[in-house]
């Protein structure tokens, strides 16, 4: 996605303002060492069912399942990440996708491996002359 403006008043709105399916690429997260080599891409949307690593933050190396993606506020919500409330319930604490990893894909979907599939390895494009 091609942003116009340097100004940080204008990131912001386009930030606040940005039509769902933008919001759903901006809720994107690296893939790991091993995924990237294997599908040949750095970073993809976060979606339910994937398994991400925290990487930054108190959470910081704590692995789990993706059970809400908030494409309003720009946050995901993980299983294992938790917090207690003062009346003793317990909440998600809600993450920023540029913190996580993502470990493990969930390709249950036939769309997300087609895209996966026509982002490719480009070493292998190169290769056949395409």
């Amino acid at each position: 996605m091609k942003l116009a403006s340097v100004k940080p008043k204008k990131q912001r709105k386009l930030l606040y303002q940005a039509p769902k399916h933008l919001r759903r690429k901006m809720l994107s997260a690296h893939l790991s060492p091993e995924l990237r080599e294997k599908y040949g891409t750095r970073s993809l949307p976060v979606r339910v069912g994937d398994v991400v690593r925290i990487m930054r933050g108190d959470f910081s190396g704590v692995e789990g399942k993706v059970t809400r993606v908030d494409t309003k506020k720009y946050k995901v919500y993980i299983d294992k990440v938790t917090r207690e409330k003062v009346d003793g319930t317990t909440v998600h604490v809600p993450i920023h996708p540029s913190n996580l990893m993502i470990v493990k894909l969930d390709l249950s979907d036939k769309w997300r491996s087609q895209i996966l599939e026509r982002r490719g390895t480009p070493q292998s494009i190169e290769r056949s002359g395409g």
